[in-house]
């Protein structure tokens, strides 16, 4: 057993003697929400849809200079998320918090760490694990500010490094982080003006890097899958299997030949552990059918549960979208 999956155990158990009942769901696995706190993670990215839209509601309109996150309906949701069955709340940070590191980053409302800290604690008492997320994409990572337009650079690694360190110290170290990672290609960001790409080695030694830094603070890296669909082969030889892995796929009909679909089997096929992620993003059928496929397709051993994540900011107007995943999801858990 190595230092990353020894803490990853005891952090586990620590949590599970202060919330005997979250101990018991253990024994089924994971069932996690994702919330936003920070939302600056797109770039200039307005699809016409959202056109009628106010720019604090579009749900891709970035940045920001204040935090789009309502404290009332944060709390509301996480208490409905643990009523309906949830353990885990996966917590989408950008801009959302005041890094001690680096303290520029931050915006109007940003959480300082003494918040942060206080709504952490009451996440554990309700029986919610919190797992912090950055995403590191170049495609999701405005919320860096002028330190996404240096990436790769010596400056790019330090900064990264740093905010790594501030988060696994202000969240106790928890046993996962969530380094998000996908859609890094031009197709996502053919409507940004400013568009940055890794390809090739530097992709990979970028990520790898970002993988040894979590590691170092003794969380286990967790990260969106997409990269699979087109890159299958090298994914599979240079990918470490200490990366939790979270392929996504958010509508109704489960087509193995659909290549996002067929992610879950190649992830299955590299022997990763997985936990599978559906939404109610494009359609309210997706979530229980992500379940059934999975389960029927992942063996129990490598299933690490599942994430339920709407793509919604945290304030009143998208409320019905935010609540109705938690109701979705409720029904499948309680099956």
């Amino acid at each position: 057993m190595n230092r990353r999956e020894f803490i990853e155990v005891v952090s586990a158990s620590a949590l599970s003697v202060a919330m005997p009942s979250l101990a018991a769901e253990r024994k089924e696995g994971v069932w996690c929400y994702m919330l936003k706190l920070g939302t600056n993670m797109w770039c200039d990215c307005v699809p016409p849809k959202w056109g009628n839209l106010k720019p604090d509601e579009m749900p891709y309109k970035a940045p920001s200079d204040y935090l789009r996150c309502d404290d009332a309906l944060w709390r509301e949701l996480t208490d409905k998320a643990r009523a309906a069955g949830f353990n885990m709340l996966l917590m989408d940070l950008a801009e959302g918090i005041q890094y001690p590191s680096h303290p520029e980053l931050a915006v109007k409302g940003s959480w300082s760490p003494e918040k942060l800290r206080k709504e952490l604690a009451r996440l554990r008492a309700i029986g919610l694990e919190p797992i912090p997320k950055l995403n590191f994409s170049t495609a999701h990572d405005i919320w860096l500010k002028d330190y996404s337009r240096m990436v790769s650079t010596k400056k790019y690694y330090q900064v990264c490094a740093d905010l790594i360190r501030d988060v696994a110290e202000l969240f106790g170290h928890p046993r996962w982080f969530h380094m998000g990672y996908d859609e890094e290609t031009a197709g996502h960001q053919s409507r940004y003006q400013y568009v940055v790409v890794r390809q090739g080695e530097l992709w990979w030694h970028d990520f790898l890097w970002f993988v040894g830094q979590v590691e170092k603070t003794g969380m286990r890296p967790w990260m969106w899958s997409d990269f699979i669909w087109k890159h299958k082969e090298d994914f599979l030889k240079r990918m470490p299997k200490s990366v939790l892995q979270s392929n996504w796929y958010y509508h109704e009909k489960f087509d193995p030949k659909d290549h996002r679909v067929k992610g879950y089997l190649d992830l299955n096929e590299g022997g990763f552990d997985q936990i599978p992620t559906g939404s109610n993003y494009s359609c309210t059928e997706n979530f229980a059918g992500t379940v059934d496929f999975c389960r029927k397709n992942i063996p129990v051993e490598r299933l690490k549960g599942f994430l339920m994540a709407p793509w919604r900011h945290t304030i009143p107007h998208w409320r019905g979208d935010l609540v109705s995943a938690i109701d979705i999801a409720g029904r499948v858990i309680r099956e």
